[in-house]
């Protein structure tokens, strides 16, 4: 409970810094457009924290067991997205803050980024969409889809209304101008006429996007990076990659245990074998490893929950039993629950001591 207050405090404390800083940016912003970029900056940390658990390359091996996962972004292509994030971002803020006050290129400019980051966001939830974790042995509970869902949402928002109210607001300016030449009236006139469709800001769009990807080239991104941000990934909706197997996580912990121990204390019997790899296994292994395969027998759903809450924590115990008196620690810990498999093994099973001696077999 102690813990959930601290944080509440904190985030009621970082939102109220990203406010104030906000209103110091543009004085006379209404509370509204205040409140709109505070929940931008929130839903950018979101999704950051989404990328925490959702950071490796297609072709790296993860153990899902650590909350490792796939990146929905290249890695070989994240200055192209850092580029393009940063750009949409950075334009976002100046035309917000200095509309009226920019030049007229550097408005042009900032429009073209704008529009790019709103293609881009889009791509972005496209992508996001579909999360396919079934190679991965767990199932998708779309929870980090929704956290990487509110900042391009946002995004996309807060661009459009920024490119409507800029572009109307210069096609009034402009059609509040008059020229004495009747040509440049007419031109005038023509221009602004049609300055609220985005079909102009598409003339500026490709030169300036070429420009950025000769740019880019020169710091070692492909010519078809924009692309391959997305395609170059693995378990997402635009993902043409396959990753390698997931590392082994599903034996048991105790196989440490045996194999670290003092062997006065934790009894090895001999060399065993799982997943083609020699173990050390003793009899509280066997018996443990028994009775799972008991139980899996018996209620295969059961089994499936246990086996799960086994992995998340005794994988996690097994990488801090690294000591011959944790080990042994461990194996003592463990002979209540070590007598309790036996007696149902006992109870439930024809041939329990053959069942336990079959157990990691060569």
């Amino acid at each position: 409970m102690e813990f959930l207050v601290i944080v509440i405090v904190v985030l009621l404390c970082f939102l109220f810094l990203i406010w104030k800083g906000l209103k110091q940016l543009k004085k006379d912003a209404n509370s509204f457009e205040i409140f709109i970029g505070t929940t931008y900056v929130l839903s950018l940390c979101l999704f950051a924290l989404a990328m925490l658990t959702h950071s490796n390359p297609y072709y790296k091996a993860i153990d899902p067991v650590d909350n490792e996962c796939y990146s929905p972004f290249s890695i070989d292509h994240s200055i192209t997205l850092i580029f393009y994030f940063l750009a949409f971002n950075f334009s976002l803020l100046l035309v917000w803050v200095k509309s009226k006050k920019l030049p007229p290129l550097a408005l042009v400019i900032s429009l073209v980024f704008i529009l790019v980051g709103i293609i881009f966001n889009s791509v972005i939830l496209y992508q996001i969409s579909e999360h396919d974790t079934s190679g991965l042995s767990y199932n998708n509970h779309r929870t980090e889809q929704v956290l990487f869902m509110f900042a391009p949402l946002i995004g996309m928002l807060i661009g459009s209304c920024l490119m409507v109210q800029t572009l109307r607001q210069e096609a009034k300016e402009t059609l509040d101008r008059n020229y004495k030449n009747k040509y440049l009236n007419f031109l005038n006139t023509f221009l602004a006429s049609r300055s609220k469709s985005p079909i102009w800001i598409l003339l500026f769009l490709f030169p300036v996007f070429l420009i950025v990807t000769i740019v880019l080239i020169l710091f070692g991104q492909d010519v078809d990076s924009v692309v391959k941000i997305f395609t170059d990934t693995t378990t997402w909706k635009l993902s043409q990659q396959i990753h390698p197997p997931i590392l082994d996580h599903k034996g048991h912990y105790l196989c440490t245990v045996a194999a670290t121990g003092n062997p006065e204390v934790v009894k090895p019997i001999r060399v065993g074998q799982r997943n083609g790899l020699p173990i050390i296994v003793n009899r509280q292994l066997q018996i443990a490893n028994a009775f799972e395969e008991l139980l899996q027998e018996y209620s295969p759903r059961l089994h499936q929950v246990i086996r799960s809450l086994y992995d998340k924590y005794g994988y996690n115990l097994s990488r801090k039993i690294n000591t011959p008196s944790l080990s042994n620690l461990t194996y003592y810990f463990m002979k209540p629950l070590e007598w309790l498999f036996l007696i149902m093994l006992y109870l439930f099973c024809n041939k329990p001591e053959q069942r336990i001696n079959s157990q990691y077999a060569v």
